[in-house]
């Protein structure tokens, strides 16, 4: 498939996810930004699912010597990455719309700009070291000690899953059609990494196993 057709197939799936949450209702406090909330919840349920298969894909591919579990699990590793690192900003965002002014103390703010910075960091390790089946294993360690930090982060100002908790009968579904698109354009993000030419894409595939 070819990169470009690729990369329009993702800016689709986004275009498209923004169309749904400005169809989405308002509500009573926030009247329409609430949209911008329902977009930035399915961005974020975007990448969490991305990083999941990346760390299961990198468990499987370490210990099965799977390279093409190892390559999506560094693909999807950076896309959710990258997915992640343009949900702070949003989060800066939602902050101001939600609560008039930013509260960086929020757990559900601190714990995941450390993370990204984190992520970033073993990124680069595992991209200079070049070892695919290291790489699938930090992905693995990463991805769960994010999901255990976030499982035990206290609520100050942020509310527990408002949008599945919501009594208006239509919001969980345009919420559920929020995720599909954004975890499907993140994963049409990482199909294009591993698109990317052979010489930038080399330390992603397993060296060939010697016949016996």
């Amino acid at each position: 498939m070819k990169p470009l057709f690729i990369v329009l197939r993702t800016i689709a799936l986004i275009l498209l996810a923004v169309l749904v949450a400005t169809l989405a209702p308002p509500e009573r406090t926030l009247g329409s930004s609430a949209r911008l909330i329902y977009f930035h919840g399915g961005w974020v349920w975007a990448a969490l699912l991305s990083f999941a298969y990346s760390g299961a894909a990198g468990l499987y591919g370490f210990f099965r010597h799977k390279s093409n579990f190892l390559t999506w699990s560094v693909a999807l590793q950076r896309s959710a990455l990258l997915f992640w690192l343009l949900f702070l900003p949003m989060s800066l965002w939602v902050m101001q719309v939600s609560w008039n002014g930013l509260f960086l103390a929020e757990p559900r703010f601190r714990i995941p700009l450390n993370f990204a910075i984190i992520g970033l960091v073993f990124q680069i390790a595992t991209t200079l070291i070049a070892n695919p089946r290291i790489s699938g294993m930090v992905n693995f360690f990463f991805v769960a000690a994010l999901f255990v930090a976030l499982r035990g982060a206290d609520y100050i100002l942020h509310p527990q899953m408002p949008m599945l908790n919501s009594q208006a009968g239509s919001l969980p579904v345009i919420f559920l059609a929020l995720v599909i698109l954004l975890t499907a354009a993140c994963w049409s993000l990482a199909d294009w990494l591993t698109n990317l030419p052979q010489t930038a894409w080399r330390n992603l595939s397993l060296p060939p196993q010697p016949k016996a």
